[in-house]
């Protein structure tokens, strides 16, 4: 009953701070930082809220988009809310900087810290390979990323990173910016989003200044864009970003792109540009599993000063399963509750607190079961799905076994290639790219797969 009356006595600021420690993780950290920020309780009454927000179109956003989940969180701090009204204020300096940095989201990789970036480069000098935590599931995108930034323009051009949201995906484009900045302060950097880059394209063509535009970025010495697969449908900037791809890579200028898809999976993207894309070093970040995601947590708990219980971190690396935005967000909570209550939750009291961000009870399988369940399938010996053959009747299976690794555990492709006598992550690649497309193509494959899977969670 304390935790409870404890939440009801919250100051206007402290309510506020603990609904932005659960927004930061429903909501991209770019639209968290373009709309949560310079955002405040300025009155509360026994039913309603106003939130200050700095204009209009902050005030129209928040209303129409986040109006819902604002006040779904308010009330369960307190279910005496019943309004929440939006009202403009034009805030000073101070107050704006002051905004900035809320206590309790000060070290997750989503707090407002993520509006200090450089004007000139767009790199935000938070984001670094020391702060980035490595592990099975993002290893390859790490070392790709770390040898583009060694050695820009040669290494690896373009390099291709592509995985599901929250993985890490954004840190890694910004430390090989940072990185390679560091090294060479005279370097040309620039990072962009897919979604700004695009609108500077339209605005430079509205302006008739295009040609201005393409020379500057074609004075580059690195180019990185952020979550390519917006640029499905626009023909015009795919034009423009080709030719832009052209006159950097011919000029041996570094191109680093991120996408949360393969770029043959984009749809209405370009073939030429599909075929740039896939033309240098195209590594994935998969889905953490249970070992890496408490290596996160273990890292972030060292970033955040906070001493939990091993079994509550235990307990969270074990039901927060999606992405490593989810973790840092369990991370805040612990951070927020310690500073709200003057004490760490205990396993009861963080099952209460991370409700909305536990797994649903699924089946789960290991890689012995899924490889055994392929070889019964197909009457193979398992030395058989693990051996060198290329015969069709022991490759496919092979295939399929690396397929469903993939789907099932979310291994990583390097982690599939080891586990089949140390193959490339590339033929592992290869094996899941051509199932998934089989399966679309063939029902005999598609029901195949769906008889594997019953033996694989039966009994």
């Amino acid at each position: 009953m304390q935790f409870y009356a404890t939440i009801k006595n919250m100051t206007k600021e402290e309510l506020w701070q603990s609904v932005l420690a659960q927004l930061q993780f429903k909501v991209s950290p770019a639209n968290f930082a373009t709309w949560f920020k310079n955002t405040k309780i300025i009155e509360k009454t026994d039913q309603e809220v106003s939130i200050s927000v700095p204009n209009n179109f902050s005030k129209e956003w928040l209303s129409k988009r986040y109006h819902s989940s604002i006040l779904k969180i308010l009330q369960e701090l307190d279910s005496t809310i019943k309004k929440i009204h939006y009202t403009i204020v034009h805030l000073e300096e101070e107050e704006v900087e002051a905004s900035l940095a809320p206590q309790i989201t000060r070290n997750s990789q989503s707090s407002f810290e993520q509006l200090r970036t450089n004007q000139n480069t767009g790199l935000n000098p938070r984001y670094t390979f020391q702060q980035y935590v490595t592990a099975p599931f993002n290893e390859l995108a790490h070392a790709a990323a770390w040898a583009v930034s060694e050695d820009p323009g040669h290494a690896y051009n373009p390099l291709f990173i592509y995985g599901g949201v929250g993985l890490g995906k954004t840190h890694l484009l910004q430390a090989i910016g940072n990185n390679i900045k560091e090294k060479n302060k005279s370097s040309k950097i620039e990072y962009t989003s897919t979604g700004k880059f695009v609108s500077r394209i339209v605005a430079s063509i509205r302006g008739k200044s295009i040609e201005k535009l393409k020379s500057e970025l074609q004075n580059l010495d690195v180019l990185i864009v952020d979550d390519v697969q917006f640029l499905s449908g626009k023909e015009k900037t795919q034009e423009e970003f080709f030719h832009l791809f052209n006159a950097l890579y011919q000029k041996n200028k570094q191109i680093v792109l991120s996408s949360d898809r393969l770029p043959s999976a984009i749809p209405t993207l370009e073939k030429r540009l599909q075929s740039r894309f896939e033309g240098g070093m195209i590594a994935d970040i998969s889905r953490p599993e249970y070992e890496s995601r408490l290596a996160v947590l273990e890292s972030k708990i060292q970033e955040s000063g906070v001493c939990p219980d091993q079994d509550v971190l235990e307990y969270i690396a074990f039901n927060v399963q999606n992405n490593v935005r989810e973790l840092e967000g369990a991370v805040n909570r612990l951070c927020a509750f310690q500073k709200l209550y003057g004490e760490l939750p205990d396993i009861k009291k963080i099952k209460i607190l991370l409700r909305d961000l536990v797994q649903s009870p699924t089946k789960t399988t290991t890689v012995k079961k899924i490889i055994e369940s392929v070889s019964r399938f197909y009457s193979l010996d398992i030395k058989q799905i693990f051996s060198s053959s290329r015969r069709r009747d022991i490759a496919q299976p092979r295939q399929v076994a690396m397929y469903l690794l993939r789907e099932e555990l979310r291994k990583s492709y390097p982690s599939i290639g080891e586990t089949f006598g140390g193959r490339d992550h590339t033929t592992a690649m290869y094996a899941c790219q051509k199932i998934s497309s089989a399966i679309e193509q063939d029902q005999r494959i598609a029901e195949e797969i769906h008889l594997i899977r019953e033996r694989i969670y039966s009994g």
